[in-house]
């Protein structure tokens, strides 16, 4: 008999695939997923156990015998059952050993009083009177226990939580820290199982430059969204619902990986299923991995989408077996990926995409509680013109209506105005829904957590908390050392040491590295290696050196992108050197205060593209001088949309048919860039020159 899929039966029977799946294991059948095959009487097992009992008693099976047999046959089942083997000899087992059950009893007790611990909440300084009367003991045995530990304190005087705790233990009491406002607030809050519902799933779209994502996200917009509307809809926000037979699903609206990364990178995993874009005629490219990793590090499942299969040179067999080597075996052959052949372009596939997006969806089990004050996460921010600071916000659990109070990161406010998708005004928005949220009083960013409160006063409170602690991690970041201030601090004396993480290609040149730094140590400064080992600069170093006021060296490697971002955000200074003496000179300078000069970037204007004009060989731009001047000798950016598209040279600059050396602000001119031609009308040409800068200490 035909073969059929799990998903297929289950859809034909109008039941979940985990039911079908949990009753195959019962009976002993090996199945991985609800895209698993079985054979044909194996589903004829299915669909009659399925069925309604009274149709075939026969292929039931026998764990159900008890239930469809006639009650007589049941009470003969009951007599020879082996249960009623052990009820009669109970008397025997009761009189065999008292000393057991009292071992039990005993050991209950210890049980339930272990379980019965008690917990006290203490701030972060208590007075030892106050300890006492918490943990229900006298004074004077507090004080005994805290000599023990070589801590002297009378009653009225104070010890610090950490001292507390270790006295609280010895009493058989666990000491919890306090939690002020703000962490109450965003402490993590479990749904009621009961009120939980089926809420949609939400779809990030990842992978290589150039494979479709974005061209999938508009073929899928385009058939499921602006089918409805002539002329096509404009999307307002970062993040868009389709319905897709009766079944919502919340995608967001960031092809790229970076952004999944940052979001994660924050905390805030609002992503349930990645697909990943996998072009047929290029195969499998080092973005493609990296979102790969990205989406493993996130723990969601991944649906490969093999896009451009209408192409001739699309071959989707070496994109399967390129994506093995990265852990990924599909569905065909043996693995429990599912990969999906599409063509973005022309629309194929793009169903049976969205049929597994909410098969993989009905298998994770997505739950949310839409009675509770709403929980979410921001996905983009921006300070708009004419309506102020505006988040787009996933929500991910509960209901946000207008009016609600909320905080969201280190902000607050109360909302004025929802907007969604398709840039309506609602009233409300339930769980995994995303909308635009007005009435916030500053920009938030990307990744902050949204969380509604009782009033508008325990949002300001709560949000002037989070201000005070973002101060403190500021100054505390504004006095990480590097090596520009070093020499300086040395002088006032603030430091007695140089603490460096040294990463290096080889192990060899670690180990010479670490021997000459160690020889620079004199008796004013020590230098002192606190990690060393092989391989690109990694967050994970970053992390380290924050922790441990240090400033990275790197020979022959360079830092990872996230480690890069990490060290700009926490203010780590990670220097990269291909000629170890000019690393050991750097680091002596360091510490003399003889650093050689740097080189900064000065702008000197921006001018504005008004027409573009091809000549023989080149494409010159039209311009209008926005602001400062264009100079023929400085080096230029091009700008779309404030996106850097071109570095380079200025070829030509020309005023009517003069060549001219520079253009002031408000004169038109003509500019030709190097070996660059593809300048378009709207884009902004900036010019700069990087200027000499002598180091201060």
């Amino acid at each position: 008999m035909k073969k059929i899929r799990i998903y297929e039966l289950a859809k034909e029977l109008d039941i979940e695939s985990k039911e079908i799946i949990s009753f195959l294991n019962e009976l002993g059948e090996e199945v991985s997923s609800h895209m698993s095959s079985i054979e044909g009487d194996v589903a004829a097992l299915i669909r009659d156990h399925f069925k309604p009992q009274e149709e075939d008693p026969v292929l039931v099976v026998e764990d159900d015998v008890e239930e469809i047999e006639q009650p007589k046959v049941e009470k003969i089942i009951r007599r020879n059952s082996p249960k009623d083997v052990e009820e009669r000899d109970v008397p025997k087992k009761r009189s065999k050993s008292k000393k057991q059950k009292g071992d039990r009893r005993t050991e209950g007790r210890r049980k339930e009083k272990q379980q019965t611990k008690k917990e006290i909440t203490l701030p972060e300084t208590v007075s030892v009177r106050e300890l006492a009367d918490a943990l229900g003991v006298n004074g004077a045995e507090l004080i005994k226990e805290l000599m023990k530990i070589g801590v002297m304190a009378s009653l009225a005087q104070s010890i610090d939580f950490d001292i507390a705790a270790i006295v609280a233990a010895e009493f058989g009491v666990e000491a919890k820290p306090e939690m002020d406002l703000a962490e109450q607030v965003f402490a993590e809050v479990a749904d009621d199982p009961e009120k939980q519902v089926t809420r949609p799933p939400v779809v990030t779209i990842m992978g290589h430059v150039d494979h479709g994502k974005t061209t999938l996200l508009d073929s899928i917009r385009k058939t499921r969204v602006t089918a409805t509307e002539a002329g096509g809809i404009t999307q307002h926000i970062g993040a868009y619902q389709i319905v897709y037979n009766d079944n919502r699903i919340t995608f967001l609206d960031t092809p790229g990986h970076e952004a999944f990364t940052a979001m994660r990178s924050r905390g805030a995993k609002v992503t349930d299923i990645a697909i990943l874009v996998v072009a047929a005629n290029d195969g499998v490219m080092p973005q493609t991995v990296e979102a790969i990793n990205h989406a493993k590090a996130a723990g969601v499942p991944i649906i490969i989408a093999i896009n451009k299969v209408d192409l001739p040179a699309a071959n989707p067999d070496r994109v399967k077996q390129e994506l093995t080597e990265h852990g990924l075996v599909v569905e065909e052959w043996g693995g429990d990926t599912i990969a999906v052949e599409v063509s973005a372009l022309q629309g194929e596939g793009i169903d049976e995409l969205l049929d597994m997006i909410l098969l993989v969806a009905e298998m994770e089990d997505l739950k949310a509680d839409p009675e509770r004050p709403a929980r979410g996460t921001v996905i983009e921010a921006q300070l708009d013109r004419g309506r102020g600071p505006v988040a787009t916000v996933l929500i991910s659990s509960g209901t946000l209506r207008v009016g609600d109070a909320f905080v969201v990161g280190n902000e607050c406010g109360k909302v004025r105005a929802l907007v969604n998708d398709q840039g309506q005004n609602v009233q409300e928005a339930g769980p995994a829904m995303p909308v635009e949220v007005l009435g916030i009083d500053g920009v938030p960013e990307a990744g902050d957590p949204f969380v509604v409160v009782q009033d508008e006063q325990t949002a300001r409170q709560v949000a002037s908390l989070q201000q005070e602690k973002q101060r403190e991690r500021d100054l505390s970041r504004s006095s990480r050392v590097s090596l520009d201030d070093l020499f300086q601090r040395i002088q006032e004396g603030e430091v007695k040491e140089l603490n460096l993480v040294v990463k290096a290609d080889v192990h060899g040149s670690a180990e010479a590295v670490r021997a000459s730094l160690e020889k620079l140590s004199t008796d004013e400064v020590k230098v002192n290696i606190i990690h060393q080992a092989v391989g690109a600069v990694s967050e994970s170093d970053v992390l380290l050196a924050a922790a441990s006021n240090a400033v990275i060296i790197g020979f022959n490697v360079r830092p990872e992108p996230n480690a890069r971002r990490a060290a700009e955000r926490d203010g780590v200074d990670i220097r990269v050197y291909r000629i170890i003496y000019n690393l050991l000179d750097d680091v002596e300078a360091a510490m003399v205060g003889l650093l050689d000069p740097e080189y900064k970037e000065q702008v000197l204007g921006r001018a504005e593209v008004r027409q573009t004009f091809k000549v023989p060989g080149a494409v010159v731009a039209g311009c209008y001088v926005q602001e400062g001047k264009i100079v023929r000798s400085a080096q230029i950016r091009l700008l779309r949309d404030n996106v850097i598209i071109h570095e380079g040279q200025i070829s030509s600059l020309r005023r009517f048919k003069d060549d001219v050396r520079e253009v002031a602000q408000g004169y038109e001119c003509g500019i030709g860039i190097e070996r660059y031609n593809d300048v378009k009308e709207g884009d902004v040409i900036e010019a700069f020159t990087m200027v000499k800068v002598e180091r201060t200490l």
